[in-house]
């Protein structure tokens, strides 16, 4: 059986079904989200999450002050260079793949942010807090608990500062996860 050109390049149904879905889920979220906004508590917190998220600043800066106080410097280059690779990857590699619109440009008109220059899907800001979060769990357990919150913080911001969707903030999570477990292992030993 042969198929025509339009046939081998049109969305199929299942495509077509899931991209409702993650449309469907990605509207519940910024409805969520929105009950939130205006509170100006809520609106700081996340604001300062996703400005500290930009270049994983703050994931850098936990790496060097750790580095300075349990005296291993070694520590701090590989955390960097494990989210060095982790930008490339996702942000020279994944995003060119997919080209996602972000829901807005500039995000919510309320909550500055700066305009990024790559695509919405997957979000860089939650694939990198999930492989710091994982790197900086190995090193302390017992602190696993705040890398994993200021982790939720930074990648729910984006989609609350609307310059992600919460499905571009899920796929950076899991992205995250997938690269900490092929090359983040190898990198912190």
């Amino acid at each position: 059986m042969t198929t025509t050109l339009h046939e081998q390049s049109a969305p199929s149904a299942q495509t077509n079904e899931a991209q409702r879905l993650i449309a469907i889920l990605d509207a519940a979220a910024d409805n969520l989200l929105d009950r939130l906004r205006g509170n100006p508590l809520v609106d700081r917190v996340m604001l300062t999450a996703s400005h500290l998220g930009d270049w994983s600043l703050l994931w850098h800066i936990i790496g060097v002050s750790r580095a300075v106080l349990l005296r291993r410097p070694i520590e701090a280059v590989r955390l960097a260079a494990l989210l060095g690779a982790e930008s490339v990857i996702v942000n020279q590699g994944i995003k060119r793949l997919f080209r996602r619109s972000r829901p807005t440009v500039s995000g919510d008109p309320t909550l500055r942010v700066r305009q990024p220059s790559t695509s919405s899907f997957p979000s860089g800001h939650a694939s990198a807090a999930v492989v710091a979060a994982c790197a900086l769990t190995s090193r302390q357990r017992r602190l696993g608990p705040i890398w994993w919150l200021l982790a939720t913080l930074v990648g729910t911001s984006r989609a609350y500062v609307r310059i992600h969707h919460a499905s571009d903030v899920v796929g950076g999570a899991v992205t995250g996860a997938f690269l900490w477990r092929i090359v983040g292992r190898r990198v912190m030993r």
